[in-house]
């Protein structure tokens, strides 16, 4: 899809990935970029740097806030002809965490993407034409060591993405699934000088990347239409060492695992076979 005056909605705008794709997008040609983030005053800011940017205060965990930010999205400049889901957060610990948590991550994290499928696809549909990026992570390929409900949550985006390309892709909808390792975020610590050591010694062992390197990267999947959107390519070959024998693949995470200086429980530590992306 040619990028040059489509109008983007991106959520999780005001920081992160989420920023970089708006600016990416603005930066591309986009006729209008639509910044989402439950921080309003970062999505205004992001906004406000763009060619033509409108900033709105959006809880993707909640239906009616999504709902809302297509209509003003459409309100504003006509029609959506990309959608970014790209909010999420992070929640450390197995099956222990609380149900209030696990059922945060999942409404963020999964239904999310659902609230905005739901809100764009009737009028994508209708033309006959209309691009979803879903922003999962590494962690939904393979899995995220210290996050049970990381890597669940990230695993469902990856299977909805899926789904969405194949029941939708013959009536012209086109989707790109964004699965990052490391990538420097509020997250993974970019702000504070110890966390960013501590990170790269450990999620970053395949590298860590600036936000701005990952937007690119779904730019050019949106413009050949290409769903896996991988900045680590190393991942790839995770995927492909999964897939060819699980046994192996686990009884390597264990040993991955053992060998982390942080217990299993500790701060985000994946390095190459989990990924520790978010979103915002």
């Amino acid at each position: 899809m040619d990028i040059e005056g489509r109008v983007v909605v991106v959520t999780g705008a005001a920081s992160g990935i989420g920023r970089a794709l708006c600016e990416a997008f603005g930066r591309a040609g986009a006729r209008g970029v639509v910044a989402g983030d439950v921080n309003g005053e970062g999505a205004v800011r992001t906004a406000s740097g763009l060619p033509d940017g409108l900033g709105v205060r959006c809880d993707v965990a909640v239906e009616t806030d999504v709902v809302d930010l297509v209509r003003a999205a459409e309100e504003s400049y006509g029609r959506v002809d990309i959608f970014c889901a790209n909010a999420g957060i992070f929640e450390l610990g197995g099956t222990e965490v609380p149900d209030a948590a696990w059922q945060r991550i999942w409404e963020v994290n999964v239904m999310s993407h659902v609230y905005a499928a739901r809100a764009v696809l009737p009028s994508m549909l209708e033309r006959r034409e209309g691009y979803l990026v879903h922003t999962a992570s590494a962690a939904g390929l393979l899995t995220q060591l210290g996050s049970a409900p990381y890597a669940v949550t990230k695993h469902a985006v990856v299977a909805l993405a899926e789904w969405l390309s194949i029941t939708h892709g013959d009536a012209g909808i086109r989707v790109s699934c964004l699965c990052p390792q490391g990538v420097w975020t509020a997250m993974t610590g970019a702000t504070d000088p110890e966390s960013r050591e501590m990170t790269a010694s450990t999620a970053g062992r395949d590298g860590m990347l600036e936000p701005e390197q990952v937007a690119e990267d779904v730019l050019a999947a949106v413009r050949e239409e290409r769903f896996l959107v991988l900045p680590h390519p190393v991942v790839a070959t995770y995927e492909q060492r999964r897939a060819g024998d699980r046994e192996r693949w686990l009884r390597g995470m264990r040993r991955l695992q053992a060998s982390l200086a942080s217990p299993p429980y500790g701060r985000p530590s994946t390095p190459g076979p989990g990924g520790t992306e978010v979103g915002s």
